[in-house]
Formats: structure tokens, sequence, C-alpha cells
């Protein structure tokens, strides 16, 4: 007989971000099984607690931050220009990106109120900001913002109602370099935070159509390119690529957590250890 954890075993291995084949192991008997729980549960509690503690004598700075600022230090030194928009939005502009009344990520969106609500994605604000800097700045325009966006997302490992966003630009290239421009940007910001041997893979979007997705085990970033069917509701007709990361989903495969809540914005975590420990 294969014995596995309990339910509540299992759901504090993970809380503690136990590695995938911890929580799968088997057993023979149920007290082979406990007993096994109490040693681990002991080595991660203790793990747990030097990392709290390298935070607060060594880093003193959680890893989301850390992260922020290298990919700040990065981007800026290769053209790109850092910018800062409201996370409040207009339903109008939600609309121009085609999230209407009867689009599948509408039901996600945090509403304020009849017109307004907290940004599910940072490309409404990018679109308007490329509108007016194409009258005063030379062709390509490269910025970038990383800001907290909002989704009412199903609660598991790899979701969170807040979480933080990378989307960088280029706007005015040549048509036939998007692709390969799309391949450099993963590029640039996948070796910045450490992560090797993804691929990039074809998907679907319910926004932007047809996307390049950059995935090792789980999406990390989704790219676009233009001309779009949305760019003619922001007044846009040159040639542009994006590309957006989730910072909370990069670092989870860089520290190798398990969950994803532990490395957001949280009063449960702090810098990916629980804190009931």
């Amino acid at each position: 007989m294969s014995i596995t954890w309990t339910p509540i075993q299992k759901q504090r291995l993970q809380e503690l971000n136990a590695s995938e084949v911890l929580q799968e192991m088997c057993f023979e008997s149920h007290q082979e099984r406990d007993r096994a729980y109490q040693e681990q549960e002991h080595l991660l509690v203790i793990r747990g607690k030097q990392k709290l503690q390298e935070l607060l004598e060594t880093n003193r700075r959680p890893s989301l931050s850390v992260l922020e600022q290298q990919l700040v230090e990065a981007l800026t030194q290769e053209g790109f220009v850092q910018v800062v928009t409201p996370t409040i939005i207009s339903k109008t502009a939600l609309a121009k990106m085609s999230v209407s009344d009867d689009h599948p990520l509408f039901s996600q969106v945090f509403w304020l109120d009849s017109k307004r609500c907290l940004r599910p994605m940072l490309a409404p604000n990018l679109y308007t900001l490329w509108r007016d800097l194409l009258r005063l700045w030379e062709k390509p325009i490269r910025i970038f913002e990383i800001g907290t966006c909002y989704r009412k997302e199903s609660k598991g490992s790899l979701h969170l109602n807040e979480f933080t966003m990378l989307n960088l630009t280029e706007l005015g290239l040549p048509l036939d370099q998007r692709h390969q421009r799309l391949k450099e940007l993963a590029d640039l910001v996948m070796n910045t935070v450490g992560i090797d041997d993804y691929q990039l893979e074809s998907e679907s979007s319910v926004v932007y159509g047809d996307t390049l997705d950059v995935v090792k085990g789980i999406e990390l970033g989704s790219s676009a390119m233009g001309p779009h069917v949305l760019d003619d509701q922001w007044g846009i007709f040159d040639p542009w690529v994006g590309i957006g990361f989730g910072l909370e989903r990069l670092l989870m495969i860089k520290e190798g957590s398990q969950n994803v809540q532990s490395m957001g914005r949280s009063l449960t975590y702090l810098n990916g250890v629980r804190l009931n420990i």
C-alpha cells in the first residue's frame, strides 16, 4: 500500500516551500509518514528562519524589490526609458483593449465604480503614452513600466489577485525585425533574472491574439507585436513589439519556490518565508 501525506500535511509543506519531490513522497506506513513529516517540517522551518535572518542582517530588501531594481538597471542601460503610470484606469481605456462586458477578462476586473477600475494590465497606459511620445521623440520609442496589476484570479499556486508586471515595448522598428527583437528582449530579461533553459512558444491570447510566450515549466512572459487590430483604437500605425512578465512568477522559478503566493505582496509571507513558523 502506498501512503501519501494527509491534506493538512501537504498544505503545510507547500506553505513552507517544500520541493515538488518532497510533496509527492510515498510511504509504507502511517507511522513512517508522520515521522518523516515531523523531520521535514522541522528542517523547512529552520531554513525559513535562516532566510528571515539573512533578510534582517544582510539583504534588508525582499527579493521582489531587488529583482525590480536589477531589471530597471538592465533595461535603462539598453536604452529603454522607465515610465510610471496610474493604477486606476477608465472603463473606456479597457474597452479600447477589447475588454468589454462580454470579454472573458471583464469578470476578473476589480471595479471601483461604473467607470473606473484597478488596471488588470499595463498596456492601456503605454498605448496612451505612445500616442504622445510619437510627437515628441524620434523612433524607435523604447519605454517600459514595472507596476502592480489586479485580477480576480482563481486561487492556486500560480495566480495572484495583486501582482507585479514588467511590460517593455519598442515602437517604430522595421517589420522584418520584430520576431528577432522579441527574442532579444526575452533574452535580456531572462538573463538579468538569472533563468536559463527556457523556451519560446506560440500561444493565443484573449486580448492580443497570437503571441510568443516565454515558458519554463509555466508561462513566465507573453509578447505581442503590431500592426495589431487594437492599434487603430489608439491612433498607432507603426510596427511595434511588446513583452510582459510577471515578476512573482520569475522569482518563483528562480528561487525554486512551489507557491507564487510566497513571492508577492503579503502579510502571510515575507521574502518567500511563511511567517507562522
